[in-house]
């Protein structure tokens, strides 16, 4: 493992814990410039591509997901490991499906229903980006929507 700071190879492990996101944290330090930096251990899977509403395909990016997310999420009271949680069930039930082709659609229904039960604002930014709101209506109609499921 490369140090992020000097790229020196030279480093040693010196803490390692399972993360909420079920991959491995390790602590590391680098034995020439001493500084310390945590990289994530995680099992490589089959690739996942991703078939936007054009057609077109790109790899499947945790990453991308994950900023999405947190986008969605900005200025919210949620904490960033029940996020980090969000995005790893649903990369989970993606990989789960069996399916190395995944549309796009299918990703953004398991974030708006993994949304839907984390945070409603969050929800609400999400559906508004991902459904292409033109009008205040639809956040109405999105928010009486969320009214009449939580109301008995």
């Amino acid at each position: 493992m490369q140090c992020p700071y000097c790229l020196k190879e030279d480093n040693f492990v010196v803490d390692s814990r399972l993360s909420p996101d079920k991959s491995i944290r390790r602590r590391r330090q680098c034995n020439f410039c001493k500084r310390r930096f945590t990289t994530y251990e995680r099992v490589e899977l089959v690739e996942l591509s991703v078939i936007k509403k054009d057609g077109k395909r790109e790899m499947f990016d945790r990453d991308k997901l994950l900023r999405g997310i947190l986008k969605a999420c900005e200025k919210r009271p949620i904490k960033r490991e029940k996020i980090e949680i969000l995005v790893s069930d649903i990369e989970s039930k993606l990989r789960q499906s069996g399916k190395s082709e995944i549309k796009s659609k299918k990703i953004g229904e398991l974030v708006m229903a993994g949304l839907k039960e984390l945070d409603e604002v969050a929800y609400v930014r999400f559906a508004s980006v991902y459904k292409k709101f033109r009008s205040t209506s639809q956040f109405v109609e999105v928010i009486n929507k969320l009214k009449t499921e939580v109301e008995p």
